[in-house]
């Protein structure tokens, strides 16, 4: 059996390239499909003897650093692939990857973190934050959102089977495609973190620093708590802001972008993680937990799967500076135990992924 596997975008390793990884483990003479591949050297380890084929998109200009420039072409650049000499296709998608073409003798199923999201439910958003929400460029891109509303949801047709990653993602592809999907949560390795027992009087977040991750809004709660000591990991568009508005608060340390082993020393030794994030699943709520470090999360989305309110962490309703202090506030009123944040972790495991996706995989493709 000829398997393909197309995934969005090929430029760095993050959770949807866990999922990729592993399932390349499970088809590892699978040829790779993807729209631009400037994955770093070093974090080419996971593609190992695949063969990658790219997009015209991948010789445009700029398209190393613009990439998402070109999302107006990527509906066109998917539809050149041509896989018919495949007998399976699974697409890796939370953007275009699922409207590859096949025919009615292949099987498409299709790991879904999300219909686009800036397209669908997250669309006012997106333009708010990007300052396209007035104006004749406003006009312009809410034109073209539109028409691939249209493309999403026409392409949704070639799927013959949807795997969500969140029940949260399921209501998504039921609201947007009206398609049911089964959940299989992206793989956490909780085996990389250790359990630390004795927590240090401090509260970390962590993540890339773009508008939807709230950090300018976790730094004002802490600006407004001058006595509680904020740890801040990450870079990106908004760190300019965020260190704006970090100014003259000696309660908060910033450090920028860090390697993984000063991620998981601070995580481990954190009080507590602080996610303010609406996220479709969120794995590093659930890597804080591996460290048996509560999380303090916005109460929407995936978390609401992969924490247990009261008990390995406290939700807020809303994303606001007051909710969120409020929540600060009821965690240190709560003794909650490490071990059970641990525990709770480890429901979410490598192993535990590979296990229901060979059994989801195994029923598909035996289908025909």
């Amino acid at each position: 059996m000829r398997v393909a596997v197309i995934h969005d975008w090929l430029v760095t390793y993050a959770g949807a390239e866990r999922v990729l990884a592993e399932i390349l483990k499970f088809y590892p003479s699978a040829d790779i499909f993807t729209i631009v591949d400037f994955m770093p050297e070093k974090n080419r380890g996971f593609l190992s003897d695949h063969q990658v084929f790219t997009s015209f998109i991948q010789k445009l200009p700029f398209s190393k650093t613009q990439y998402r420039s070109y999302l107006p072409l990527m509906p066109y650049a998917v539809e050149t692939f041509d896989l018919s000499a495949y007998d399976l296709v699974i697409s890796s998608s939370h953007a275009v990857a699922k409207g590859v073409i096949t025919s009615p003798n292949q099987k498409h199923i299709c790991i879904c973190y999300s219909p686009i999201r800036f397209a669908w439910d997250l669309q006012h958003q997106y333009l708010k934050e990007s300052g396209l929400d007035k104006g004749l460029k406003g006009i312009i891109v809410r034109y073209f959102l539109h028409k691939m509303r249209l493309w999403d949801l026409r392409t949704a047709n070639g799927v013959d089977h949807f795997i969500a990653i969140s029940d949260f993602i399921v209501k998504r592809i039921w609201k947007v495609y009206r398609r049911e999907s089964l959940v299989v949560y992206p793989p956490v390795d909780t085996d990389a973190f250790n359990l630390y027992l004795e927590k240090e009087d401090f509260y970390l977040t962590a993540s890339r620093m773009v508008p939807y991750k709230k950090i300018d809004m976790i730094v004002q709660a802490f600006r407004e708590m001058p006595n509680k000591k904020l740890v801040i990991i990450g870079d990106g568009p908004d760190f300019k802001k965020v260190q704006k508005i970090i100014d003259k608060a000696p309660n908060i340390e910033l450090l920028g972008f860090q390697e993984f082993d000063v991620l998981k020393d601070y995580m481990q030794r954190a009080k507590a993680f602080v996610f303010a994030a609406e996220e479709d699943f969120g794995i590093t709520p659930l890597e804080a937990q591996a460290c048996g470090t509560p999380v303090i999360a916005y109460g929407k989305g995936g978390a609401l799967e992969t924490i247990v309110d009261q008990v390995t962490g406290i939700f807020f309703r809303e994303q606001t500076v007051a909710l969120l202090k409020d929540a600060i506030y009821q965690f240190e009123k709560n003794n909650m135990d490490p071990v059970l944040c641990r525990k709770n972790a480890v429901r979410f495991s490598v192993d535990r992924f590979r296990e229901e996706m060979v059994k989801i995989l195994t029923k598909y493709t035996t289908e025909f």
